[in-house]
């Protein structure tokens, strides 16, 4: 038996030229009104489309404001030629009303332009966002979101993994960003925690003897915003493989990922095709100065150090040296904005020189590189005539960075980057401890449960800032997509490298007592990333905001504008949870 809907009998997507002459119900939000003295015309907008409506029968639009939400019941008519829209299905048809019923009021002004918001300042915006919501550029980013999570998800299944949801209240975790904490009614004085990922969930999953797993999983952690990081939440394609390699992992990523960009990246986009390239962290930051790096742009960081200690040119002694050749040269206005931008990241200067049409070089540091020397650091660094080198000099950590935004910084300015493109590539070999200088001991750099390459012979007997571990990150366009690692399923290299942070077995057993449990059961080799579904969809969208693609947002302050969280609670709900607040 068919019901007949009440407010309407189709979407505005559904309405054709086929329909002339039929009667038809509409319903919608009204997105504009012209009144043309003895005629009306509105034009109303649903989730699918705009449709225009003609009201020959001026009064049907008494009472009727902008975003009211109405039911319109009319016949379907071809419009007068010279008022056919082109820009819309609907364009040269339209609805003659004979009904209007007003099935939702707007009883108070409209903060902005639905049309407009995204001109709108972003705490308006995130405040009325069901309002912003309606405008077709933001909505059409939602449905976007939602067609890529239901083909990864597709994907995924396809590809063998199955889907399983693990928990949002867990245990608190010492490593990693800061937890969301939950207090317990009935555990006087303990808490739950919001999972920062699902990563001991589902390592205990491949003990279990699920071979492979998935998830759109929603993670949480109290960490500031950036424009590619939302504060609070945010949704990871998690995955894990049992008696999987580092290569297996990465062959998995790049079939999913490669996949999906080609399916619903821009027309003509160039998408990187597997295999992807494979960069160790040391190479990065040595040719990048970031483990992050934008393979759009064609500029290298070479390094220049062996020579500079060879030259008379005294700031560059004692100090990494790196350099970046570019094969363009710059005007006296393009150096000097250079120069204001180093400066404006805290370097002193930004020497450089410039090659002329017969190899000789032009530039403050000229005079301080014997004539002896100068085929060695044209062969070094590719000179070519026409070219602009840029030299960096500090110590190693500062020098890769500098050097790194550097070279981001010509590469924009310049206009070198590559259009339309998304280059991924793989970032591996990351140390598996480094040295922090605020406690003043040797940390875990990374994911504490990877696996050391080398074992337990390497925690034995190599300086542990000297071992690298199974990790690795997936970089596009110069976003992080993704993290994963092989992990450490052996117990001993476990206690050991968790001996090495700092952490004794008793520590161990407490804070992650049911991997070390589990893993004493028989648990077999396993590896997995989780990309990021928001970055994702932010890459896709050509969004700079990360914000622009999440139907409800907190702002850069972790705070919903629009529900008024975090907020404040009753003594009552103190009471329950047994807390008393601080002042």
């Amino acid at each position: 038996m068919t019901i007949e809907n009440i407010y309407r009998n189709r979407t505005m997507n559904e309405i054709t030229e086929g329909d002339v002459g039929q009667t038809l119900k509409v319903a919608g939000w009204v997105e504009n009104i012209r009144d043309h003295g003895g005629v009306s015309f509105i034009d109303l907008r649903d989730m699918y489309g705009v449709l225009q409506v003609v009201m020959r029968d001026t009064s049907l639009l008494d009472g009727i404001t902008k975003e009211d939400c109405v039911s319109i019941e009319g016949i379907i008519e071809h419009r007068d030629e010279e008022t056919y829209n082109p820009k819309i299905p609907t364009g040269t048809i339209e609805l003659e009303a004979k009904t209007v019923e007003i099935l939702g009021k707007v009883y108070k002004q409209i903060p902005f332009e639905i049309q407009t918001s995204k001109e709108t300042r972003e705490d308006v915006r995130l405040k009325y966002r069901y309002l912003d919501l309606r405008n077709k550029k933001v909505k059409d980013n939602m449905i976007f979101r939602s067609q890529v999570i239901s083909y990864l998800r597709q994907k995924m299944t396809e590809m063998g993994f199955l889907e399983i949801q693990t928990p949002i209240l867990c245990a608190s975790s010492p490593e990693g960003a800061r937890d969301y904490i939950v207090p317990s009614r009935k555990f006087k004085g303990k808490f739950y925690a919001l999972p920062q990922a699902p990563q001991q969930y589902k390592q205990l999953l491949m003990v279990s003897g699920f071979d492979k797993y998935f998830q759109i999983a929603p993670c949480f952690r109290d960490e500031d915003a950036r424009a590619d990081r939302s504060p609070g939440e945010f949704y990871q394609l998690d995955f894990e493989m049992s008696f999987a390699t580092q290569e297996d992992v990465f062959k998995i990523g790049e079939e999913v990922l490669s996949a999906t960009f080609e399916k619903f990246a821009p027309e003509g986009a160039v998408v990187t095709q597997a295999p992807y390239p494979i960069i160790s962290y040391k190479q990065a930051m040595l040719e990048f100065g970031t483990d992050k790096p934008d393979l759009r742009n064609p500029l290298r960081i070479i390094d220049l150090t062996d020579f500079f200690q060879r030259c008379t040119f005294k700031p560059f002694h004692g100090k990494t040296v790196r350099a970046i050749n570019v094969h363009k040269k710059l005007s006296k206005g393009q150096h000097e904005k250079m120069l204001k931008f180093a400066q404006s990241i805290g370097m002193g200067g930004l020497g450089y020189l410039e090659i002329l049409e017969d190899m000789s070089y032009k530039g403050p540091i000229d005079k301080f590189i014997p004539d002896d020397m100068k085929g060695e650091i044209a062969e070094l660094a590719g000179l070519q005539p026409g070219d602009t080198i840029f030299f960096i000099a500090d110590v190693e950590e500062l020098a890769a960075s500098f050097a790194g935004q550097i070279r981001v910084e010509l590469g924009n300015r310049l206009d070198l980057n590559e259009k339309n493109a998304f280059r991924f590539c793989y970032i591996n070999d990351f140390p598996m401890y480094e040295y922090d200088k605020e406690s003043k001991k040797i940390i875990f750099t990374h994911n504490p449960f990877s696996m050391p390459q080398g074992g337990l012979e390497a925690l034995n007997e190599k300086d542990p800032l000297d071992i690298l571990a199974y990790q690795y990150d997936i970089v596009c366009n110069g976003i992080e997509l993704s993290s994963g690692a092989v992990r450490n399923h052996d117990m001993k290299i476990m206690v050991k490298a968790f001996e090495i942070a700092g952490y004794t077995e008793d520590d161990l057993k407490e804070k992650f007592g049911a991997l070390y449990n589990a893993f004493q059961f028989g648990a077999p080799p396993h590896a997995g990333m989780a990309p990021g579904v928001d970055r994702m969809i932010m890459l896709l969208r050509n969004e700079d905001n990360i914000r622009e693609i999440i139907p409800f947002p907190m702002n850069g302050n972790a705070q919903d504008l629009m529900c008024g969280a975090p907020g404040e609670v009753t003594e009552q709900q103190l009471r329950e949870v047994h807390i008393k607040v601080r002042q």
